[in-house]
């Protein structure tokens, strides 16, 4: 897995997610939110970068208040979750770093340090499942003949896939042994994409559904024939989604049908829950938050952040919408709330790289 200058190679990053609270919540204003939520390209320390928490994009410009430094201490911090992706590139010559270097694609991996390595599973572009032990000189294919994978995700020690009729599947990568696979749910058909969440100690499988064509809030006419002949222009957006949990005795996918304090992120490369009452904000529960670039604002919004490929789907009533649309949404991501902020605008060059040196620690 090494890489060299002017070669092809794959490297493996990880980006961890933080929910930063505000140091005194008594005097905050009431339309300010309390918590932030944040992902950390640490990939070159001193070029650190702030990241949409469930997609790659980076969030930028900085405000102009924007501390210097932001030291972890004087905020309660809670870590989400890790994020590991393998991305496979080829340096150019100049490149520094991999965030400069050509990255034909990156897809998520699921990760399982040992005492000796690690052991990391992901999907290849074909679909199926192929593994890598740290050590090692090549990948290794570990169902040749299922269908396309979705997932894979780490849960209790132990490697779960699920692939596109909702097949879940635990892999047993033990060292020295031929790499198995057990069947712990029979497939669920319906939904285009398949997702693993692990919260509140469940295995969650979140059934993605999508729909193809014009949107009227887009500006788009269905009368209009030019739609009807090229239709290439007509837009991927999701409809709905479907939870359910894993019952691994009975070797079924259940149904939930409420996610009650419970709020699943769905990003392009991590998948975690949090508990509204972690939160202490003005967000319920019950709904899933997803990266999809349908609700990309194209709108001019004076320079800040407004929904970014972020939807929002309600649980108890089946709306969907962009994140703009649901009242303190938004907040946990952009603009850095006014506890963070300082009340005059500073020089914020060199910002993120002082950011690593107090998060590296966590």
């Amino acid at each position: 897995m090494s890489i060299t200058e002017d070669s092809w190679g794959f490297k493996l990053s990880k980006s961890p997610l933080y929910l930063l609270r505000s140091p005194n919540q008594t005097n905050q204003l009431s339309n300010n939110n309390h918590v932030w939520m944040i992902k950390l390209d640490r990939e070159n320390p001193q070029r650190m970068r702030l990241l949409n928490p469930i997609s790659r994009s980076q969030f930028k410009p900085l405000p102009l208040n924007f501390p210097k430094i932001l030291d972890s201490s004087q905020y309660p911090i809670l870590k989400l979750c890790q994020e590991y992706t393998i991305q496979f590139i080829k340096y150019r010559p100049t490149a520094t770093s991999i965030n400069d270097a050509g990255n034909l694609y990156m897809e998520k991996v699921a990760v399982r340090l040992e005492n000796d390595g690690f052991v990391i599973l992901t999907i290849h572009v074909s679909g199926k499942l192929i593994m890598y032990r740290s050590g090692g000189s090549e990948w290794e294919i570990v169902d040749e003949l299922s269908l396309p994978y979705d997932d894979v995700i780490m849960k209790d020690g132990n490697f779960y896939a699920v692939d596109n009729t909702g097949k879940g599947v635990v892999v047993n990568l033990s060292c020295g042994v031929t790499p198995e696979l057990k069947v712990v749910a029979n497939s669920v058909f319906g939904g285009d994409k398949k997702f693993l969440i692990e919260s509140c100690g469940e295995l969650l499988m979140v059934d993605k559904y999508l729909s193809i064509g014009p949107e009227d809030d887009l500006g788009y006419n269905e009368n209009i024939g030019f739609y009807e002949e090229f239709d290439c222009y007509m837009s991927e957006r999701t409809v709905k989604f479907k939870v359910y949990k894993l019952d691994g005795d009975m070797q079924r996918w259940v149904e939930v049908t409420s996610l009650e304090d419970r709020m699943l992120f769905v990003g392009d490369n991590c998948t975690f829950s949090v508990l509204v009452s972690e939160l202490d904000s003005r967000c319920k529960g019950n709904c899933i938050l997803f990266a999809d670039q349908y609700f990309c604002s194209t709108e001019d919004d004076g320079g800040l952040w407004k929904n970014h490929g972020i939807g929002v789907f309600s649980l108890e009533n089946g709306s969907i919408g962009p994140v703009s649309n649901y009242h303190g949404y938004a907040e946990l991501f952009w603009p850095p709330p006014l506890w963070i902020c300082s009340p005059q605008p500073i020089d914020v060059s060199g910002v993120l790289s002082l950011i690593a040196f107090t998060l590296l620690m966590l």
